[in-house]
């Protein structure tokens, strides 16, 4: 079977992607679908910068709004519905665009992800027990001791990358680097066009996560985080509150930080999360990268893919 194109729109946080994936859909017969680990997540919408509901409605994005804060969101939950959206796109004729920032989400689904165990509700709630009387510094030291591979590329903060590499080793008995040895291959009838978004002076791209923090704090967000943490079943330690933002403002609401340190450490974890985002795309290949500081993004990436598309 002749490949069929998978068109990737990759770039950090705050760097433009969702204005140029829109004109994108304008100008090409695409399905527009979305790579966000926050996104998936219903009723969270300011601290997300989730499209509202008029321009989903007009530019309908696939895999937004698909879970609830309680539930539990993997990279695996993703490549597997990616794949399904991706397969009906090529179905009807039209060529899927995958946007957003979640690098994690693209190696998995372009590079195969590992046959990794299922979640352990029972394991995971000892692991955390353990890190509430030891914090998760020292919870990556016991990782590092059993499984040194994969604790050198876990930062000693991490809590949720920590939970699961301890999760799958008590689960299993082995480590989650020889499980990571065995991958489900990439699907060789996709034929990724990459593009990247990389605002450069980095200095722009901190002033335009410094202003969106405030027009999110302008349109409610700390409301939203008060409404979230009223939800029965959900608590700090679940995937969808560790999301950049979202955890600080708990902790606000909570009474353990102030405003102005909420604010800080947001834009700090905002600022850290931008970084860790444009260190992935360095290292990802066959990549074509746009500065929009520079040029016209849209035009420069358009005259490409009408290229690239033609020979299809």
């Amino acid at each position: 079977m002749a490949a069929q194109p998978v068109i990737c729109l990759m770039g950090p946080t705050a760097s433009g992607k969702t204005d140029i994936a829109i004109k994108l859909a304008d100008a090409f017969p695409i399905d527009l679908i979305s790579v966000d680990s926050a996104l998936v997540y219903r009723g969270m919408n300011i601290g997300t910068a989730k499209p509202d509901t008029e321009l989903l409605r007009r530019y309908p994005h696939r895999l937004i709004d698909i879970r609830d804060p309680e539930e539990n969101y993997s990279a695996g939950d993703f490549v597997r519905d990616a794949v399904e959206v991706i397969d009906a796109s090529h179905a009807t004729g039209r060529t899927p665009l995958l946007v957003g920032g979640t690098m994690m989400y693209f190696r998995c689904l372009i590079d195969g992800i590992a046959r990794l165990p299922g979640a352990e509700p029972s394991i995971r709630t000892a692991i955390d027990a353990e890190a509430e009387l030891l914090g998760w510094p020292e919870m990556h030291r016991q990782l590092a001791e059993i499984d040194e591979p994969a604790a050198s590329k876990i930062n000693a903060n991490d809590s949720q990358r920590i939970q699961r590499a301890l999760e799958v080793y008590r689960l299993s008995g082995k480590r989650l680097s020889d499980w990571q040895e065995d991958t489900v291959p990439p699907r060789p009838d996709y034929d990724f066009i990459k593009y990247a978004l990389i605002p450069e002076p980095r200095a722009v791209l901190h002033a335009r996560i410094a202003d969106r923090l405030e027009s999110m704090l302008d349109a409610g967000f700390v409301d939203e985080v008060r409404a979230l943490m009223n939800r029965a079943g959900l608590a700090p330690d679940h995937a969808s509150m560790r999301a950049v933002g979202y955890r600080q403002y708990w902790s606000y609401l909570a009474g353990d930080i102030g405003p102005d340190e909420a604010r800080a450490t947001a834009l700090a974890a905002t600022r850290q999360l931008a970084k860790r985002q444009m260190t992935w795309l360095r290292s990802e290949t066959d990549l074509r990268a746009v500065n929009p500081l520079e040029t016209d993004a849209f035009t420069t990436i358009s005259s490409h893919l009408a290229g690239r598309l033609a020979g299809y």
